[in-house]
């Protein structure tokens, strides 16, 4: 077997999405490079499990989900879907019922822990919208980011109706995802799709740090804060602030609390344990 034949197969047989933790950060990666990332059908089982695996493993304070190769995520994989090989994403069958609760997206959307995405490349169709659903995004300046779905007949099947209008605006959003608009990083910057642009050998570095400050901070706190904003998202001020408040107070129970405490009389750095 030559060298290139042999690197190859070894590509083949690496896992579809990679999970490893350290320092209290769980770093997802996909792993498809020669696919562009595209979604196969298991790597949609091993990418929600991994999800869950992170919001419920104490250890972990924040999650980063990035891409291998050029590409973040070209979105599904449309050769398996029109019976070109592969596992199809979508049955020919008629349900009468849709289960998405373990759905990559949904799983993200209601996840506790942060996620940070880390668009080492371009994100397209399914992979925009799984990036729409991180808390934060840093985007490489080459990357581009494409709502191409009614180019190819379809719409955004895994949130983008829901993030889009949210964080642009509906008559941005609805510009955006009409024309089936490609936009750029200086782009996604300027409409806050992404919080930062960097350069492409930056990206995961740039997200890590992040990672790493948002994880000195007091986990079940910052946990919280997650719920309480998602819930703000369709809750009247009078009953969210009520809502908080019953939030805050186990809170202030909490020893991560008292060390908060402690810290800032003391004037020193907090060691918090997410207890």
């Amino acid at each position: 077997m030559t060298q290139s034949a042999a690197a190859k197969t070894a590509t083949e047989q690496a896992p579809e999405v990679l999970y490893q933790v350290q320092d209290h950060i769980a770093l997802i990666t996909l792993n498809r490079p020669e696919r562009m990332n595209t979604i196969s059908g298991p790597m949609l089982m091993l990418l929600s499990n991994f999800l869950l695996k992170a919001n419920e493993d104490p250890d972990v304070y924040v999650a980063v989900l990035t891409g291998t190769g050029r590409a973040f995520c070209a979105g599904l994989d449309l050769r398996a879907q029109t019976g070109r090989g592969g596992q199809a994403l979508i049955s020919d069958r008629v349900a009468t019922t849709i289960d998405l609760r373990n759905a990559p997206p949904t799983v993200i959307q209601s996840m506790d822990k942060p996620v940070i995405c880390a668009l080492n490349g371009s994100a397209a169709g399914y992979g925009l919208d799984t990036a729409l659903g991180c808390d934060i995004r840093i985007m490489s300046d080459t990357a581009k980011l494409a709502a191409a779905f009614t180019k190819v007949g379809i719409v955004p099947e895994s949130g983008g109706t829901w993030f889009l209008p949210r964080l642009v605006g509906w008559s941005k959003a609805a510009e955006i995802i009409f024309t089936g608009r490609t936009l750029s990083a200086e782009q996604s910057l300027a409409l806050g799709l992404v919080s930062k642009i960097v350069a492409a050998d930056q990206v995961l570095a740039e997200a890590m740090a992040l990672a790493k400050e948002i994880a000195e901070s007091a986990p079940l706190a910052v946990q919280a804060a997650k719920r309480m904003m998602r819930m703000g998202l369709s809750e009247p001020f009078a009953e969210h602030v009520h809502h908080v408040y019953l939030q805050l107070r186990p809170l202030m129970q909490t020893e991560d609390s008292k060390e908060g405490m402690m810290a800032f009389m003391e004037k020193r750095k907090p060691v918090f344990k997410g207890r």
